[in-house]
């Protein structure tokens, strides 16, 4: 479905209805306690107008953003470099299945970008209902095992769904996945971003055969598969355009992740116009994400959340902590939003936090303990948020969660 940005075509009655009967439906959902009702409000708006997604994107330059990790930031820093051009609408708080999508695109009738991020899962379906102009690919990597398939099926259904796209393509030169995945594109922009974890990159998508892995590059020596020559890329707190100009990176958000992020958000800002110092200037704004980086005060204490979703998530978190002896509480659920499988904790390093005075809380705590006691570092396995904070040490506490763990833990301190 093609459009013209900024003249939305007036909505048909029946995707006027579905708009509104599905605005009602969140309100509802608010009103009953029951989060933001973005979820239930797409789904009834959807089932009005099966069609609805795509007819609210048609006047909007769409910009899809997904991955394993980063996908809810990255998104966020777009839609901050995007306002320089002109209004935006986004998922902010990260509803990202297609009827949440639905409901933030349904807030947007004014906007000139649409900034989504995209569950993988559905990238292909949302790219083909959006028509988007530029698909943001970060990572894949190992995550709720149960639910998502193994990540190099995933990256043969995006290389399949984004076959011929019209989209501009902006690319992780730095993961062998999201390369295979992406090359199918006719117009790639590669970004070396880096890569932390690569647990799940060392036998090529391509051909099956062992990756080697010389410093920064990589390549099968089988099939010929190999790293592309990215046209952006970061330097350390610098971003590399493709003209060579080196720009800082200026951000309130911490981590090498997070200035990856800022890296790919640039090159994809460049690609409407927004220069990269103008675009990197307005990242600067991003205090936070949805709770997370939040620095909270809790029972008189200061807590930072911290969310950790997978072991690559987790891996990069470590890197943000203070060090010993930063007291550090970790929480992790396994409820449906999460993954029902916790065997992913025994791919996390958590040798990684010796030293540290641990407190372990969540639905499944004693999981996380055998896994701490195997590690060898000392913890305590607390009852409740409440428990482990009287029980930390002086300091700030660092607190690490995933996904319903984290939700938990924000609405125990009000944030």
């Amino acid at each position: 479905m093609s459009g013209h940005p900024g003249n939305p075509e007036p909505l048909s009655p029946r995707a006027k209805l579905a708009v509104t009967a599905g605005k009602a439906a969140a309100a509802v959902s608010r009103a009953a306690g029951r989060g933001s009702g973005s979820v239930i409000g797409g789904k009834v708006a959807l089932k009005l107008d099966p069609d609805l997604l795509g007819r609210l994107a048609q006047h909007l330059d769409v910009v899809l953003v997904s991955a394993t990790n980063g996908k809810t930031t990255t998104t966020r820093l777009i839609a901050e470099a995007l306002r320089a051009a002109g209004p935006v609408v986004s998922n902010a708080l990260g509803a990202n299945m297609p009827a949440g999508i639905t409901s933030a695109l349904a807030g947007g009738s004014d906007s000139k970008y649409g900034v989504i991020e995209v569950d993988e899962k559905y990238l292909a379906g949302v790219a083909r209902d959006t028509t988007p102009k530029v698909i943001a690919l970060l990572n894949l990597s190992r995550d709720q095992l149960d639910r998502a398939a193994e990540t190099r099926m995933l990256a043969e259904k995006w290389r399949e769904g984004l076959n011929g796209t019209k989209a501009v393509v902006v690319a992780n030169a730095d993961d062998p996945l999201i390369v295979w995945a992406a090359s199918s594109s006719p117009n790639v922009v590669w970004v070396a971003a880096g890569q932390e974890w690569k647990d799940d990159a060392w036998s090529c998508p391509a051909c099956g055969g062992v990756m080697q892995r010389p410093g920064d590059d990589w390549f099968c020596g089988e099939c010929g598969f190999r790293r592309p020559a990215p046209s952006w890329a970061l330097s350390g707190d610098h971003v590399l355009d493709p003209h060579g100009s080196a720009w800082p990176i200026r951000l309130q958000l911490p981590g090498r992740a997070n200035k990856a992020n800022a890296a790919t958000s640039a090159a994809v800002a460049a690609v409407f116009g927004v220069p990269p110092q103008v675009a990197l200037e307005r990242m600067y704004q991003v205090q936070a994400v949805a709770g997370r980086y939040d620095v909270v005060s809790f029972q008189g204490r200061d807590l930072r959340l911290l969310l950790a979703k997978n072991p690559a998530g987790w891996l990069e978190t470590f890197s943000l902590i203070d060090g010993p002896p930063a007291p550090v509480i970790l929480s992790v659920n396994a409820r449906g939003a999460d993954g029902t499988d916790t065997s992913w904790l025994w791919d996390v390093d958590y040798g990684r936090l010796a030293g540290h005075p641990i407190m372990v809380i969540g639905d499944r705590r004693l999981d996380l303990a055998v896994r701490l006691e195997v590690a060898g570092v000392d913890f305590r396995v607390c009852e409740t948020l409440d428990e482990a904070v009287t029980m930390a040490p002086p300091g700030q506490i660092e607190l690490i969660a995933n996904y319903t763990a984290f939700q938990d833990v924000r609405r125990r301190v009000g944030n």
